[in-house]
């Protein structure tokens, strides 16, 4: 395809400036290693503080705090799926009761119409939790959940909405570029039932949001709102940046990821291309740091003494491996060695907390809402589920390519 190898040849021109990056470094099974164990030990004293608090989740530590929730907040997967990681890592028994304890507590979202998030709620823990086991219940919650996000689905606007809220009347039909992926829970849904409705709606989502969230340099808005009569889309905006017309690091983020995963369910070409468009577009960024962990808006008026971003980083590094296996020659070469250069960095003491503290967390310098003053500079757990998820993907690339 012409687009793509367009795209391809751009991207290649990275690889030299990222190649430099890694001379001289421990080797990355040792990485990996190092990376793993750390996070085992502080997720471990994380469960057991929490196992006797009835249907508590971490969240998040700030100002010497720890900041839990219940399974109703978007994020109550993350610490379970992350649980699910560690045991495919190290099968402990210790850590599969701890995983299967915490996934536990986030059952009763299956029934919840009221969240787009449905995917990172359940496909995180049960999701992974089905992948490792084959709980049969596990399978009916992730059924049951699919069923009640495509409740969620409007036909005449042709897409999954995401707030409810209407931002003092600004949003009619809001959908953000998060929901990406929440697909992912969809295509798992049509694999495992053969119900194609589930395939076909994801689809649908995929489509609009790659036609009006997008900008020609595959940078992305954060909300579109829709007119629900009409379906076509009425406002633009980037609600979580610094204003409507920058990047959004986290936002760029799950595009990138949630199209090189629409790829791997659907083998729809143009969803290979829109990710390889993404990736250009934050690979070639002039604000782009050389360790590639991202300021946490790639406009932020204040850059280089802008915040950076682990979470951003960290979704950003797992969906390059996968995308890796999809390219070829220098171009897969290039994806690799910046997730490698990303993995090596959060691995540091600059990103990975020391054991006992930062609640227990494993990376810190996580940014979540600046503009809302929500979570600025403080570990999170979606942070910690991708670095996890990154660090096991490309410990099997290291194993498929020996």
């Amino acid at each position: 395809m012409k687009t793509t190898t367009t795209l391809s040849l751009l991207l290649t021109a990275l690889l030299p400036c990222v190649s430099c990056l890694s001379s001289r470094e421990k080797p990355m099974e040792e990485v990996i290693r190092e990376a793993l164990a750390d996070a085992e030990a502080k997720s471990l004293r994380m469960a057991a503080k929490y196992a006797d608090a009835e249907g508590v989740l971490p969240r998040s530590f700030a100002h010497g705090e720890m900041q839990t929730s219940d399974s109703r907040w978007w994020c109550s997967g993350f610490f379970p799926g992350l649980l699910w990681y560690l045991y495919e890592n190290d099968p402990k028994p210790e850590l599969l009761s701890y995983a299967r304890l915490y996934t536990g507590r986030v059952e009763a979202e299956q029934y919840n119409t009221g969240t787009h998030d449905l995917g990172f709620m359940l496909l995180c823990s049960f999701g992974n939790g089905y992948r490792l086991t084959s709980d049969t219940l596990y399978r009916r919650v992730l059924l049951t959940g699919a069923a009640s996000l495509l409740k969620r689905f409007h036909p005449a606007v042709g897409l999954i909405r995401s707030w409810d809220n209407t931002n003092g009347g600004l949003w009619d039909y809001a959908v953000i570029i998060d929901n990406m992926m929440n697909l992912e829970l969809l295509f798992r849904a049509w694999r495992e039932s053969g119900e194609e409705h589930f395939r076909d709606l994801a689809v649908a989502h995929a489509d609009k949001t790659l036609e009006e969230h997008f900008r020609e340099d595959f940078s992305s808005w954060h909300v579109v709102s829709y007119d629900t009569l009409s379906g076509e889309a009425q406002r633009k905006q980037t609600h979580q940046g610094f204003s409507d017309a920058s990047a959004w690091a986290r936002g760029q983020a799950w595009g990138l990821y949630g199209y090189t995963m629409a790829y791997r369910e659907t083998g729809h070409e143009r969803y290979l291309t829109q990710a390889l468009g993404i990736a250009r577009f934050l690979l070639s960024h002039p604000n782009m740091p050389a360790d590639y962990i991202p300021y946490w808006d790639f406009n932020a008026p204040d850059i280089p003494h802008a915040l950076r971003d682990a979470s951003s980083a960290a979704i950003m590094c797992s969906a390059l491996i996968e995308l890796s296996g999809y390219v070829e020659g220098e171009l897969r070469e290039t994806f690799r060695r910046v997730a490698e250069t990303q993995l090596r960095r959060l691995a540091s003491p600059d990103y990975t907390a020391r054991q006992g503290e930062n609640g227990d967390f494993i990376l810190m310098h996580s940014v979540g809402h600046l503009p809302g003053n929500s979570e600025v500079d403080v570990p999170l757990t979606y942070a910690d589920y991708y670095f996890v998820e990154s660090l096991t993907r490309y410990k099997y690339l290291m194993l498929d390519t020996m």
